[in-house]
């Protein structure tokens, strides 16, 4: 039975209930207090002469009754069923737009109109969700083309260099094998963030109790010869900022903040300030760069994957594949957390991931 039918026999049936009891309560007056029928007996010609009439009145209000139940029965049918149909029109329009969805179309939208009851939410909530699934797929197509072409470009290069060598014996197979390495490197590099990210995005790790300064410190320093390498200087301060998370996935997240942080940074004599910070609810980790000066929408870009700031950096050996701030964003998501890039007046990039703190009489 549809729910439709299923309200129409239930209307009809508490209809038909209400009238067969008011039947029975009928009846049972009757039977146990026949001088309370009143039957006005108009051959008796005492006008307003009132005497019990049992048997005649029985079978007059038997028939009455039978008509009664049988048009309450015919009614309640015929109004529940368009009541039914009128109070289920949302679902139909969401049983639609849920077809449309089944059949790839995610850009249709419900819009039900009225006021806000169970349905109205119902169908809001199918909208925000279509729009999500639209946007992350969206996303996921943006992601898999650009991935396609950066995993091509060393793949390309592969082949043009062993072209290159085979129909230039005379080449130096030495420079040959140093091309390829960095090559192959970077395609290895490529897809192990790429693994990373899908990893970040499923959530597929154990939570344990963490202190975000100490992973601070860990990746400063692990980075800190590249630092010194291009004359930079690394900051750090902070207090213990407690929270629960993957110790792998948040070090991978700190690290490539710091990375960039010196990869985008001044030629020489820039610094890099880390900083974390420890509040009520959240626990907050700052990385800030000096640098050139980026404009509000290309800073809105650098989460994308396989954004760069400048193309400049291209060239660098260090640059890395382009994925840095799209796997710190899915660590920050993967960890409820939110993660904010904002230019410096200055120059360069302050970045800040907000975590979830640890309950309180959590320990180190």
């Amino acid at each position: 039975m549809s729910v439709r039918l299923k309200l129409t026999v239930s209307y009809a049936g508490f209809l038909v209930l209400a009238g067969a009891l008011l039947l029975a309560l009928w009846v049972f007056l009757m039977r146990y207090f026949p001088h309370a029928a009143v039957i006005r007996d108009t051959r008796s010609g005492i006008g307003g002469a009132f005497v019990p009439g049992r048997s005649s009145t029985q079978r007059a209000f038997g028939q009455m009754a039978a008509a009664m139940l049988v048009f309450l029965l015919v009614f309640g049918l015929l109004g529940g069923w368009l009541l039914a149909g009128r109070m289920l029109a949302p679902l139909t329009r969401i049983t639609d737009a849920t077809r449309m969805a089944a059949n790839g179309s995610l850009s249709h939208r419900i819009r039900l109109p009225g006021r806000r009851d169970e349905f109205r939410e119902l169908a809001d909530a199918f909208d925000a969700m279509l729009a999500r699934l639209e946007a992350h797929i969206a996303e996921q197509q943006r992601f898999a083309a650009n991935a396609s072409h950066e995993l091509r470009t060393p793949l390309a290069i592969t082949k043009t260099l062993l072209d290159v060598a085979r129909n230039d014996p005379n080449r130096s197979n030495g420079e040959l094998d140093d091309r390829l390495r960095v090559v192959n490197a970077r395609a290895i590099d490529l897809t192990e963030a790429l693994l990373l990210l899908s990893r970040a995005d499923q959530r597929s790790f154990t939570r344990e109790h963490l202190d975000l300064s100490l992973i601070a410190e860990e990746a400063t320093e692990t980075l800190l010869p590249l630092a010194e390498k291009r004359g930079l200087t690394i900051a750090t301060s902070g207090d213990i900022a407690l929270t629960t998370g993957s110790h792998a996935l948040l070090l991978q997240m700190t690290t490539n903040l710091v990375h960039n942080a010196i990869v985008h940074n001044l030629p020489e004599q820039g610094t890099v300030w880390v900083t974390t910070s420890a509040h009520p609810k959240t626990v907050v980790l700052t990385v800030e760069n000096m640098g050139e000066k980026l404009a509000p929408q290309v800073v809105a870009t650098l989460v994308e994957p396989f954004q760069r700031g400048t193309e400049r950096i291209r060239t660098d050996e260090h640059a890395g594949v382009g994925l840095g701030l799209a796997i710190v964003r899915s660590i920050t998501q993967a960890h409820d957390g939110t993660l904010t890039l904002t230019p410096r007046p200055a120059g360069g990039l302050r970045v800040t991931v907000q975590l979830p703190a640890a309950p309180p009489h959590t320990g180190r």
